[in-house]
């Protein structure tokens, strides 16, 4: 029943907002429902730690210790970012930026964005799947160009056709996958379910997986943005509202490794082979590399902090591919930390440009001075993000460093050169926004900063203590992922 809830309660609220979401008071609506699935979610995960897996109706949908904590990430984020978008959007209503009726239009399309989202963790079909994670490609191509101007709408063009083209790569990898498990399982749906794909790994063609896994990196790789397919994931970030993106870099990109790495499962039991994890070992390094050098020449501050999703997604997709229990701990780590942290630094980030009136990092100065809060929620979030001791992050790369220098330890001048140039340069960035004289104008409501510190302060708990409920379903998962 609580699975049911959790996906109901978003797909009730876009109708609900998509009648009433040009009210005053629908970004109350908004928060509440996704309060809702949020408290359904962490019901759900007290009854999948305490009882196992779930599988329901008809094995379509399938929870276990690797989906329900991303589940319930995924909700909280919504959570916060919702609380976050209605000071911000009444702020950019009152700019003339949108309209009542836009607003109708964004209210209801992220909580369909949310329904996708839930919607892909859930399934135990990698049909469905597929077709969640399409949706949500669906669902943030409107909310990218929400504001109607020439950039917005190239940037959602851009965004939908490199992820079209990119999906249907991973259409075709799940196409070849169904082809390996009919042989044995026989025609009909359950070769397309994972629990039952799971079951029969070691039998599948090896051939017929390789083929379909270089599919699959292709097409999920392009959601979680590596490198060479990451063109999308800038332009998306930075001509879209802010909490847009911050829930592209906090959930969606997640989502999209989460289906590659229940992916990447079944294909290392069908190989016996590392082939699998060296070449997500490959495009995790290849992702840092491009990003990091990419953030040189940024002078946007959103597509800066974008260009740092795609290096801390290189990171987590590097860790999965070292394989073991410990790197696929740090990985889950990885994903949670830079969810929480990147979520938070999109929503200083997004204030701090309403009070500029522009993204370019000249000319924003003067944060700590005109608004310390503010201020110190984007330097405390940027310091996070850059790894510093005891913030979370710090945790997480620590320990992939640690894993990489004994396995791979070739690999350890790369990540350590792309940490530093990352730090270097958004420390240099960052000091200059905060620093400095007054800034332009005031805000029409106050700032939404309670999720910012929210956020901080979980990632500061998780860099020095990590909950026994929290680290028993990263080790569970670690199990049978590693």
């Amino acid at each position: 029943m609580l699975v049911f809830s959790v996906l109901a309660i978003p797909l009730i609220a876009s109708v609900l907002l998509a009648l009433m979401g040009h009210k005053p008071w629908a970004y109350l609506l908004n928060a509440g429902m996704t309060l809702l699935t949020f408290i359904d979610s962490l019901l759900l995960a007290k009854k999948v730690l305490e009882s196992g897996p779930i599988l329901v109706f008809r094995e379509t949908f399938y929870v276990d210790s690797f989906n329900i904590f991303l589940i319930s990430l995924t909700a909280f984020v919504g959570l916060t970012t919702a609380i976050f978008s209605g000071p911000y959007m009444k702020i950019e209503e009152k700019k003339g930026k949108v309209t009542p009726k836009i607003l109708r239009l964004y209210h209801s399309a992220y909580q369909i964005f949310l329904f996708t989202m839930l919607l892909a963790l859930f399934s135990n079909n990698l049909g469905i799947l597929w077709v969640s994670i399409e949706g949500a490609t669906l669902a943030t191509v409107l909310l990218v160009s929400l504001y109607r101007t020439r950039a917005s709408i190239e940037a959602a063009w851009k965004y939908f056709i490199l992820c079209g083209v990119g999906i249907s790569q991973a259409l075709f990898g799940t196409i070849l996958l169904y082809f390996a498990a009919e042989k044995i399982l026989g025609p009909g749906g359950g070769a397309l379910l994972w629990t039952h794909l799971f079951q029969i790994r070691f039998q599948l063609e090896p051939t017929v997986l390789k083929i379909a896994f270089v599919f699959l990196l292709v097409g999920y790789g392009t959601k979680v943005g590596l490198a060479p397919l990451h063109n999308w994931l800038p332009d998306a970030h930075a001509e879209g509202p802010t909490p847009i993106s911050a829930v592209l870099s906090g959930l969606l990109l997640n989502v999209a490794l989460y289906a590659l790495v229940r992916c990447k499962v079944l294909v290392d039991g069908a190989l016996h082979t590392n082939l699998a994890s060296e070449m997500m070992m490959g495009f995790g390094l290849l992702s840092m590399l491009v990003a990091v050098f990419s953030m040189l020449r940024r002078k946007d501050v959103k597509r800066l902090f974008a260009y740092s999703s795609i290096e801390h997604m290189g990171i987590a997709t590097f860790a999965f591919g070292l394989g073991g229990a410990l790197a696929t701990f740090a990985a889950l780590l990885h994903m949670t930390v830079h969810s929480l942290t990147k979520s938070s630094i999109f929503f200083s980030v997004g204030h701090a440009t309403q009070i500029n009136g522009t993204q370019q990092m000249s000319q924003i100065q003067g944060l700590l001075k005109r608004m310390p809060r503010l201020g110190w929620g984007l330097l405390l979030g940027s310091f996070a993000i850059l790894g510093m001791p005891p913030f979370g992050v710090f945790a997480s790369e620590f320990i992939v460093l640690t894993v990489a220098m004994k396995q791979v330890p070739w690999t350890t001048p790369i990540l350590l050169l792309c940490l530093a140039v990352a730090f270097g340069v958004i420390f240099f960035r960052v000091g200059n926004m905060v620093l400095g004289e007054g800034v332009k104008e005031n805000l029409s409501h106050p700032p939404a900063l309670f999720p910012v510190f929210l956020h901080l302060a979980l990632v500061l708990v998780l860099g020095i203590f990590i909950p026994p409920f929290l680290a028993h379903w990263y080790q569970n998962a670690s199990r049978f992922i590693g």
